[in-house]
């Protein structure tokens, strides 16, 4: 089991730039890729990234790549998501999620994360 915490999300106004965190704490993290979605309203939850157990690995969204950059520190059980360029369109509720692996393999699939986070809102204006 492995409990994940979102931080750092809030208002900002488009171009500016904001730093996600994700706490993890139970089984250690280094055993899980992880990997960070959003949920509009009225929309599905969309794949933003992952980055693999030892961040040797990553994978970007077309819609973030080139603004949006994920990254680790297995020490400290923690996962960020470094968002720049932001766009009104970047506006939901952001999620972390945890994928148990023994490889270093990538999934972009909603359904293989079995950990999730509670979420924290990032509202870009115009």
């Amino acid at each position: 089991q492995v409990q994940l915490v979102e931080s750092g999300g809030g208002l900002v106004q488009a171009g500016g730039s904001l730093t996600l965190s994700c706490a993890a704490s139970g089984r250690t993290s280094s055993s899980y890729a992880m990997g960070w979605f959003r949920q509009a309203p009225g929309k599905e939850r969309e794949f933003l990234t992952t980055i693999s157990r030892s961040c040797g690995s990553t994978a970007y969204a077309d819609s973030v790549k080139g603004r949006f950059t994920i990254s680790r520190d297995n020490a400290k059980n923690t996962v960020f998501l470094q968002m720049d360029s932001l766009k009104p369109e970047d506006t939901a509720v952001y999620y972390c999620a945890a994928r148990l692996t023994t490889d270093q393999g990538l999934s972009i699939m909603r359904s293989q994360y079995e950990y999730w986070g509670q979420g924290t809102q990032v509202t870009v204006s115009s």
